[in-house]
């Protein structure tokens, strides 16, 4: 066997019926997760924030190349800098670039252009795409799949950032290059999405929705 593979040890071993009954519950649990607009001024331990940070660096990714960077932005005066270059963004969104058509889609949401939450919440999660890397003798590299391999961590740090207790906000001011500017972001990385965490406010309300049923959403052969 190469050297380059190791044994797979399976973590856990279940039944059908404890399967069954673990996924029921994780789906329950999932559930209760909600997109969030009103933060809580409240802290999160840098800790938590760590942890769950290593566990989207778990996603699987193209050839391994793990082509993600997540900036954790806690500084008061950098996340005045992102609202002000955010809300310069969405003024225009919402003045005319979206389109009336997306504009009409959104309007059930009751957002607009401010974005009071990147100042209220505790952190911000800027998270960019590293399009290729830089090696020691300063050849770029390639990522592949680039985009499906961020797309899958952020998912898996959504769920872990959910799984202790705290909401997010998944917001992507289009363009987003002022992040690349304001965190000092090297050119070969994009920004791909600024994740709101903390706490929900007190009183916090969401509009109400509905999800896909299984057969809307999924086909068996």
């Amino acid at each position: 066997m190469s050297k380059q593979f190791i044994p797979f040890n399976k973590p856990i071993e279940l039944t059908d019926v404890e399967m069954v009954s673990r996924s029921n519950k994780f789906h329950d649990f999932m559930k209760t997760r909600r997109t969030i607009r009103d933060f809580s001024r409240k802290e999160v331990p840098l800790e938590v924030i760590d942890n769950c940070l290593r566990t989207a660096g778990t996603a699987p990714s193209g050839a391994n190349q793990q082509p993600w960077h997540f900036v954790v932005v806690r500084d008061a005066s950098l996340k005045t800098q992102i609202r002000i270059a955010a809300e310069e963004e969405e003024k225009q969104f919402y003045a005319g670039r979206a389109g009336d058509t997306w504009l009409e889609t959104l309007e059930h949401l009751g957002t607009d252009a401010h974005k009071p939450f990147l100042e209220e919440a505790p952190v911000l999660i800027a998270i960019f795409e590293q399009k290729y890397a830089v090696n020691e003798q300063g050849d770029k590299i390639k990522h592949y799949y680039a985009k499906e391999s961020v797309g899958i961590a952020t998912g898996m740090l959504i769920t872990a950032l959910h799984n202790v207790g705290l909401v997010t906000l998944t917001h992507t001011p289009s363009p987003m290059n002022f992040l690349t500017k304001i965190l000092k972001r090297p050119a070969g990385e994009r920004p791909f999405l600024l994740l709101v965490v903390g706490h929900p406010a007190k009183d916090v309300q969401v509009p109400h929705l509905d999800k896909k049923d299984l057969p809307d959403m999924s086909s068996n052969f």
